[in-house]
């Protein structure tokens, strides 16, 4: 039996791009989980009167890059808050890195479109960032 190859997230990061040339990633500090992009395809129903048996026909369709989210450690106004907030003000597009512990990124362009804090009582503030991906994703493994 071949061993096991599984690895924790330990390590993880994720960063925010500068939108220079080169363009500099600046990863963020205390960011506790992350979900990377998610494809699905588009299905497109392609039955027609003389479709084979009565049955449905389909066909892939366009794919849509999904989402990608992270949670933060949620310090209000310092660091990677004032980060976040100024991304989250313009509304514009800009590139996101993942580098996993492998040394392996993903690149991808996204717009955030939520910022969610979490201010419990007996708690760490946390919040959940969340991004829509506007293209694929880039990997590059190093």
């Amino acid at each position: 039996m071949a061993e096991a190859t599984a690895v924790i997230g330990y390590g993880t990061t994720f960063a925010f791009g500068d939108g220079a040339t080169p363009e500099v990633f600046t990863a963020l500090a205390e960011v506790t989980d992350i979900t990377p992009p998610s494809d699905s395809v588009d299905i497109i129903e392609t039955t027609h009167m003389g479709s084979p048996n009565r049955t449905k026909e389909f066909t892939g369709g366009l794919n849509d890059p999904g989402e990608c989210s992270f949670d933060i450690h949620f310090l209000p106004g310092v660091g990677d808050d004032a980060l976040i907030q100024a991304k989250r003000n313009t509304g514009l597009k800009a590139n996101y890195q993942i580098t996993y512990p492998n040394d392996t990124t993903w690149t991808f362009a996204g717009i955030l479109t939520g910022y969610a804090p979490t201010v419990p009582v007996n708690d760490r503030m946390t919040a959940t960032v969340t991004f829509k991906v506007t293209s694929s994703y880039v990997a590059v493994a190093d």
